[in-house]
């Protein structure tokens, strides 16, 4: 059984009937210890659908889904009581930007302790030495001195590792790390994803990285999935969908990366933009900028199908001729 199993997952905004589908139909599925990316540009849906499985979104947007299950349990009727148990314990989410998401008017030892205390029942003594050891977990420069400093005090990229700390303080089953990296500089980027691997490996986490960064997830991932205009595109192993993508758009995320385009003037891009609320296609999503564009795809929305490997949202899907 999966640990996580999400099946026709949508989320809408705004007004019931002529708001704006942000995900439409996201299958998933993850096992334990699996690290699954998920691409593609912003406004895709990657960030919305995964606070919508954790429930993130209440008042805000209207979650459906005919499957969403995590470790056994219907994520879609549990209580809310039984919600704040799973998530900071068993599910954990790193966001963008660690400066909004830590509280300034407290220290970092202050809110470590504050989540061991909730999900562990950890107090005094006992929660103070195992906030020490998180901070020591995520190498933290005089970590002793440190729990007593609010978040002010520290830069981009070490109050990002107390997030980890955070996150990793109750040894969740998941751990969702959205664009963990998008704040830091080059250098302290590939350090927090170092550090990340390590304790993925080390506590047999599954891991969802939501990234623009195609190489991070050829380095790290097992499974990648694709998302363009809410959907996911593309699904399957990372050595597999890297190697011969089958759908348009995923070969040209690919084409975009600079090294592809060593030598030339300009580096590949794809005409248009992703479609917003009020000019989305009858058809397939990417028909208005997909160089293989046939009548078909303008009138007729494909689904998500089975194709050599992969899973792939299109009539007319890439053989590896084209590819190359």
């Amino acid at each position: 059984m999966s640990l996580l199993d999400i099946q026709q997952l949508s989320v809408e905004f705004g007004a019931k009937g002529r708001g704006f589908r942000a995900v439409d139909s996201l299958d998933l599925q993850l096992n334990q210890g699996e690290v699954l990316g998920i691409v593609g540009e912003s406004g895709s849906g990657k960030s919305v659908s995964m606070m919508a499985m954790m429930g993130l979104l209440a008042g805000q947007g209207r979650v459906n889904a005919q499957r969403l299950h995590f470790d056994g349990q219907d994520l879609l009727t549990i209580s809310d009581r039984q919600r704040r148990k799973i998530l900071g314990k068993d599910m954990a989410m790193i966001f963008q930007d660690p400066m909004t998401s830590l509280n300034p008017c407290f220290t970092v030892g202050y809110q470590l302790e504050e989540v061991l205390r909730e999900h562990m029942g950890l107090r005094g003594a006992a929660a103070r030495a195992r906030a020490l050891e998180l901070l020591q977990m995520v190498e933290i420069p005089g970590a002793q001195s440190r729990l007593d400093s609010y978040p002010h005090q520290f830069s981009g990229g070490m109050a990002q590792r107390v997030m980890i700390a955070m996150a990793i303080a109750c040894n969740p089953k998941l751990l969702i790390a959205d664009e963990p990296t998008t704040a830091l500089d080059v250098t302290i980027q590939a350090q927090i994803m170092e550090l990340l691997v390590q304790l993925q490996q080390a506590h047999h986490m599954a891991l969802i990285l939501i990234t623009h960064d195609l190489a991070v997830v050829a380095e790290v991932a097992q499974r990648v999935a694709v998302m363009y205009a809410g959907q996911v595109v593309e699904q399957g192993p990372v050595d597999r969908l890297f190697a011969a993508p089958s759908h348009p758009y995923t070969a040209a995320l690919l084409q975009s990366v600079p090294e592809h385009s060593r030598g030339a003037r300009r580096l590949h891009t794809l005409p248009g933009i992703v479609p917003g609320q009020h000019d989305r296609p009858a058809g397939c999503l990417l028909s208005p900028r997909c160089p293989k564009v046939q009548e078909r795809c303008q009138i007729e929305r494909p689904g998500l199908l089975a194709h050599e490997g992969t899973q792939v949202r299109c009539f007319f899907p890439l053989v590896a001729e084209e590819v190359a």
